[in-house]
């Protein structure tokens, strides 16, 4: 197939499907597009932008399977359901895993389409005269970042990759796969190219909420700089990438559960909200249905494990970190507007993130929830920084963004009129961490980042990041067969494997 008929194909599918980030343009298809004819405008070509946000979305929870390679694959979530219902996903759990599992592949065809739609921007916006400066700078700018973004997921997940900086077809796209260490590279230049041309967050209003910016793109970076520990510098680089993060004046919400309810979409700590918007267009968030128990039609998968449980810290008087209740439905405590049965779980829990109450989805149509993904929260990045910090030697430096953390949590307390015992702290909950050991200060921030992250896809990535020894004493014991050496990454699907002969070489 040539170059300029995959454009007629990609392009028209991109008129048609749109983003979960932003408003859907209206524009008629007339005939077949190529890059000539169909970057002639700045409307065109932010049609073009919109589309590559498409991967980022949750409308399918089978085709967007990050929750089961990121938490399914942990210690802290089994995939449930009917023991025979996406086998695949238990042998992600058990890691017996073939390259052709479905959520293997399913994840290497969501991101890579995404990268795809990316490059088809940038593409398409090289030496063009068509689309004003102005226009291309930000879609460029965006497409640089989402980019950028899609590999961070590839790479975490596959490893060593393919690295496609432009649409690729018929030969030219069978490329052997690059270095992990060299698209962590790519990422960083990609995202420090994006920079000066994506708007600020003060920027975004109600119309472009979802928009990537200067924010978003520094947060990666930082991430990005943590995982790649072969890079010279890089617990600095990645405290100086979380620390400017930081000058854009996010703040962590007072209560912690403002990132996961449909009401608070927009808040202080989003850094980039995937906004999933019920109606017409598909944009919906199915894990709302994928995460909810069958008896209020959900399809009940996703159960939280006693390990993740056992990771909250308690007080002196026995009051549980109040993000556990947010996270997890258990026994004597509510599941949004319903008692919690313990039956809808083999495990006994069910998570709450994801998923509303019926009060705002009701079961005719669970399958199109509106809560937003937070692919970067200030949470996250602010214990990005705390182990940066301690990593790279400055452990005291590193109880200021961990001790931000565990007041916010602790603070609920103040701040929510639902929890019991409110107007009150309990005496030793989650008290500020004082100690400036590098390896008690390690093992403080890996515990607090479970509990802070809980059951948002990030948990297996960061098991791996630790080393050998941590994976093993952490995935073992639910799945015997795990070996770090085999499964730190998963395999490449059989369907690239087909299509490249390069992985035969």
């Amino acid at each position: 197939m040539q170059t300029k008929n995959i454009f007629s194909l990609i392009i028209a599918a991109l008129v048609l499907t749109g983003t979960g980030c932003k408003k859907i343009l209206d524009q008629e298809i007339n005939g077949s597009y190529t890059p000539e004819n169909f970057f002639t405008s700045d409307v065109n070509a932010q049609l073009a932008v919109n589309a590559a946000y498409s991967s980022l979305s949750f409308s399918s929870g089978a085709n967007n399977a990050i929750w089961v390679l990121g938490d399914v694959a942990s210690d802290d979530a089994i995939k449930g359901g009917n023991p025979g219902d996406q086998a695949d996903f238990d042998a992600i759990n058990n890691f017996n895993i073939l390259p052709t599992n479905s959520a293997v592949e399913a994840v290497w065809k969501q991101y890579y389409n995404g990268v795809f739609q990316a490059n088809v921007v940038l593409d398409g916006l090289a030496g063009n005269t068509l689309v004003s400066a102005a226009a291309q700078k930000a879609d460029i700018a965006q497409a640089k970042f989402l980019r950028a973004y899609y590999y961070f997921i590839l790479t975490n997940c596959y490893g060593n990759i393919p690295l496609h900086l432009h649409v690729d077809a018929g030969a030219a796209a069978q490329i052997a796969p690059s270095l992990q260490d060299s698209v962590y590279a790519q990422i960083e230049r990609d995202c420090l190219a994006a920079i000066p041309d994506l708007p600020l967050p003060s920027a975004v209003s109600a119309t472009n909420f979802g928009i990537v910016t200067q924010g978003a793109a520094y947060a990666l970076l930082a991430k990005c700089y943590l995982f790649h520990t072969s890079l010279a510098n890089n617990y600095q680089l990645a405290v100086t990438a979380a620390q400017q993060v930081e000058t854009f004046g996010y703040s962590l919400t007072a209560r912690y559960y403002d990132n996961f309810s449909a009401s608070t979409k927009m808040n202080t700590e989003e850094i980039l909200s995937v906004n999933q918007i019920a109606g017409t267009q598909g944009l919906g968030n199915e894990l709302n249905a994928w995460f909810a128990p069958r008896t209020i039609n959900g399809y009940g998968f996703f159960y939280p494990t006693q390990s993740l449980i056992d990771n909250y810290e308690t007080a002196t008087g026995g009051q549980v970190d109040p993000r556990l209740d947010y996270t997890v439905a258990r026994a004597g405590h509510s599941y949004f507007d319903l008692p919690y049965d313990t039956t809808w779980s083999t495990t006994g829990y069910i998570t709450k993130k994801m998923v509303q109450p019926l009060s705002e989805v009701p079961s005719s149509i669970k399958n199109v929830g509106t809560v937003n993904y937070e692919a970067l929260r200030l949470g996250d990045i602010l214990l990005v920084e705390a182990e940066a910090l301690n990593e790279s030697n400055q452990s005291a430096a590193a109880l200021i963004p961990l001790n931000k953390v565990r007041k916010r949590a602790r603070e609920s307390y103040l701040n929510d009129t639902s929890l019991p015992g409110y107007g009150t702290v309990p005496a030793g909950l989650l008290a500020d961490i004082s100690t400036t050991d590098q390896t008690q200060l390690r093992a403080i921030i890996q515990r607090e980042r479970r509990s802070e992250l809980a059951l948002e896809f990030h948990r297996f990535f960061d098991v791996i990041r630790y080393g050998s020894a941590y994976a093993t004493a952490a995935l073992t014991p639910g799945a015997p067969g795990f070996s770090y050496a085999n499964n730190k990454w998963f395999p490449i699907p059989q369907s690239e494997r087909d299509a490249n002969p390069n992985w035969n070489k």
